[in-house]
């Protein structure tokens, strides 16, 4: 096992590694000039250069590049080129109610797709299982920002029972931050919750038909007992492996859900800073959302080696 995760830790780094550099590289491509964006169309040569200057463009983009990983080593993001305010601090803020969204987002997806998607497989050949997975089946043909409309049309604007925007700190006031999380993280959650549910399904069914369940059923266990004391392990490393990917997906979703709920996330940061043509501030916050991803899918594999004892022999 430990050979396993020095093994995932050494593609991590690798991947961590190669993203930067293709994250600079294709901020860099990218057409415009950071300097002309800051002063505006009308500002003279000799200020653009002077400002190109200031910023560090002038340098070569190795340089460039050395000195910006350097900085987010140390935790240094640099300096925006609209704002001249420093963008660490503005991600780490908005990285925590991103990450708040997120995860109540994945809490509804998981409350809703490990008991539907266990029915649906219980009860596969009934109508009960059937009605089910006709449901999740449009639950995955729906984007997520149009779930978060239909929820605000619904719940704030017909029923007036929550907010239909806005983000309060949970510091602040609990009980509007509560409020004001529910419709954005059930536009995430339903969604993801549903695609989570067909994955459930089928790992649940392939469980259902090894035979050391019908053993345990001819021992004298009922279904959903056999299933619950044998089974759910079991069909439970597979969807591990999807949980990373929906993480994922989750996170670049909150992009779009922020923007629709008026919530400051990281997502909100990331659009304000390809309108502003804030180039280093978009390219750091694209860089943190890889990274997140990269060790949600880290941790994917240390649970997967986890939950399975078959890698923890083979990795020996």
């Amino acid at each position: 096992m430990i050979l396993r995760l020095i093994e995932r830790t050494g593609v991590l780094l690798v991947s961590l590694a190669v993203s930067s550099v293709l994250v600079f590289a294709f901020m860099a491509v990218l057409p415009g000039d950071p300097a002309r964006v800051a002063l505006g169309v009308n500002a003279s040569e000799q200020a653009v250069t002077e400002l190109r200057q200031q910023f560090g463009l002038d340098r070569p983009l190795t340089t460039q590049y050395v000195d910006w990983l350097g900085g987010l080593l140390h935790g240094d993001l640099g300096t925006s080129y609209v704002s001249k305010a420093e963008i660490g601090p503005q991600v780490f803020d908005r990285l925590q109610v991103t990450l708040l969204l997120v995860v109540a987002g994945m809490i509804i997806a998981l409350l809703i797709a490990v008991p539907a998607g266990t029915l649906m497989a219980a009860r596969h050949r009934k109508v009960s299982g059937l009605a089910l997975s006709a449901v999740s089946q449009i639950g995955v043909a729906v984007p997520a920002f149009l779930a978060g409309i239909l929820l605000i049309m619904l719940f704030a604007v017909k029923l007036g029972w929550l907010p239909a925007n806005g983000w309060t700190p949970p510091a602040q006031d609990p009980a509007m931050f509560l409020k004001q999380l529910i419709l954005p993280a059930l536009a995430l959650g339903l969604v993801q919750g549903a695609v989570l549910t067909r994955y459930v399904r089928s790992s649940v069914l392939d469980v259902l038909r090894e035979d050391y369940l019908r053993t345990a059923r001819a021992k004298g266990l009922r279904p959903f007992q056999a299933l619950w004391r044998h089974g759910l392990r079991n069909a439970a490393v597979p969807v591990v492996t999807v949980l990373g990917l929906q993480l994922a997906t989750l996170l670049i979703g909150a992009v779009v859900v922020e923007r629709v709920f008026v919530i400051p996330g990281l997502g909100s940061l990331l659009l304000d800073g390809v309108s502003n043509r804030d180039l280093l501030l978009v390219q750091d916050v694209v860089m943190v959302l890889v990274i997140a991803v990269l060790l949600v899918n880290f941790l994917v594999d240390v649970l997967y080696v986890a939950l399975d004892p078959r890698l923890r022999v083979g990795s020996r």
